[in-house]
C-alpha cells in the first residue's frame, strides 16, 4: 500500500482541471484551435516499486518529431503532428484530429534517477521510463526483537 502525498494528489488534481480547461476551450474554439497548432496528447502516469511509468498518446506522429529531454528537474515532451503531405486545410470538411505542435511538462520527483531514462515509441504511444535512485526504492529490513 503507498503512503498518502498530498502533493501528489494537489498535482493530479491541477493536471485534471487543466485538461477540462482546455477540453472545453477546444470545443469552444473548434477550428480555431486547429489552426492555432495547439494541443495537449492524454497521458497516463503511474508507479511502480522501482520505476514511474509516462506513457503519452501520440497517434500520427512520427518518431523524428517528438522531442524528450530533461531540464531542470522538469520533464520536456514536444512534438508535431504534421498533416498528411497530400492534404490540404482548404480541403476538408471536417477536421477533429488536431494537428500542429504541442508540449507537456512534468516536474520529476526526487527519487527519480534522471540519467537512466530510456523511452520508447510503439503504435502511437510514447512510453518513458523514469527509473528510481537506488536508495529511493524501498527496502525490507528485519528487526530481531529482544
Amino acid at each position: 500500500m503507498k503512503n498518502w502525498d498530498p502533493f501528489r494528489d494537489l498535482i493530479s488534481l491541477q493536471e485534471q482541471m487543466n485538461r477540462l480547461f482546455q477540453d472545453t476551450m477546444s470545443r469552444q474554439q473548434g477550428q480555431e484551435n486547429i489552426e492555432a497548432g495547439q494541443w495537449v496528447p492524454a497521458v497516463d502516469i503511474f508507479e511502480e516499486n522501482d520505476r514511474i511509468v509516462l506513457r503519452a498518446d501520440l497517434p500520427g506522429i512520427e518518431q523524428d518529431a517528438i522531442e524528450l529531454r530533461v531540464d531542470d528537474g522538469v520533464l520536456v515532451i514536444r512534438g508535431d503532428r504534421r498533416l498528411p503531405a497530400d492534404a490540404r486545410r482548404e480541403d476538408f470538411h471536417r477536421a477533429e484530429r488536431p494537428h500542429g505542435t504541442f508540449v507537456r511538462s512534468f516536474g520529476l520527483p526526487g527519487n527519480v534517477d534522471p540519467g537512466a531514462i530510456r523511452a520508447a515509441h510503439r503504435n502511437g504511444v510514447l512510453e518513458v521510463i523514469l527509473p528510481k535512485k537506488q536508495e529511493a526504492k524501498g527496502k525490507a529490513i528485519r528487526v530481531d526483537i529482544k
